[in-house]
This record gives structure tokens, sequence and C-alpha cells, in this order.
């Protein structure tokens, strides 16, 4: 039996707010190999993928993006557009062919600061996203660079 994921959209808002969110959502599909965004240019809108596979990477000179995250149904893709500067801090690439809600930022900000208590929702749906996916960042740096504990004897 798997347990839902505590940062997708289902287990973090509430109905209403879920449904006022995705009144503004607009479907769109990306092919396998699509780039979404890339590091450093504007963030000015969010997904939340319905099927497929998006890869967060971040860009490592003179090689290819180093994967980082990957994301899957009901999950958020890009919480940049959230805070200013509304810059990507990552890239994001479609594994697989990927079906999509695409939401407008900007028209996002203005119904949360239109509505204290929807944008509240959002804004700590957003921040689950991000605590997870440093936590889950610090366990693989972790495991990649923490020292080996060897038993001697």
């Amino acid at each position: 039996m798997s347990t839902p994921s505590p940062i997708r959209i289902a287990a973090v808002l509430s109905t209403e707010h879920r449904g006022r969110l995705m009144s503004q959502a607009r479907e769109v599909n990306f092919p396998e190999g699509a780039r979404i965004f890339d590091e450093g240019t504007r963030a000015d809108s969010f997904w939340i993928v319905r099927s497929g596979t998006v890869t967060l990477e971040i860009p490592v000179a003179g090689r290819r993006p180093a994967p980082v995250e990957s994301l899957g149904p009901g999950e958020l893709v890009g919480w940049s557009w959230l805070f200013p500067p509304y810059v990507w801090q990552l890239g994001a690439e479609a594994m697989t062919p990927v079906r999509a809600y695409e939401f407008d930022a900007a028209t996002v900000r203005m119904l949360m600061d239109a509505d204290p208590t929807f944008g509240s929702a959002v804004g700590h749906w957003v921040g689950r996203v991000l605590a997870m996916r440093l936590q889950q960042t610090r366990t693989r740096l972790l495991d990649l660079y923490a020292p080996r504990l060897t038993a001697t004897g």
C-alpha cells in the first residue's frame, strides 16, 4: 500500500482552495525531451503534473545538467514563480511525454493577494514542497559525500 505524498496538491489544499487554483489551469502537453524551463530564465508559469515524469536539473559547466529530482502525477513543477525576482533556480525537462496543468504565475499571485486565506494555503503548499525537496537533496548529498563508515575489528 502506498502513502500519498504529503506535498501533492490533493493532500495539502482544501477542496475549496484546490478548486479555486484549478479554475486558473489550462491543460498542456510536453513531448519527451522537451525543456520546460532553464535556470536563470523568467519564472512566469508553474505546472502540476497530470501524467508523465519531469526531471529537475542543475546545470554543470561543460557537461549535461545533473538531475536532482523526478516529479510525477500530482506534483508541483516550479516554485520560483512565487518569490521575487521570479527567476528559475533549476531547469526542468520532460523525461517522458508529460500532460500537465499550467498556471499563469502573475494571475495566481494576484488571487493570493486578494484572498489572504487562499494565499496562505497556496504559500504553505509551496513551502512544504520546498522543505521536502531540500530534505531530499540533503539526504542525496549525504549519500554521495559523507565519509563511508567501515567496521574495523
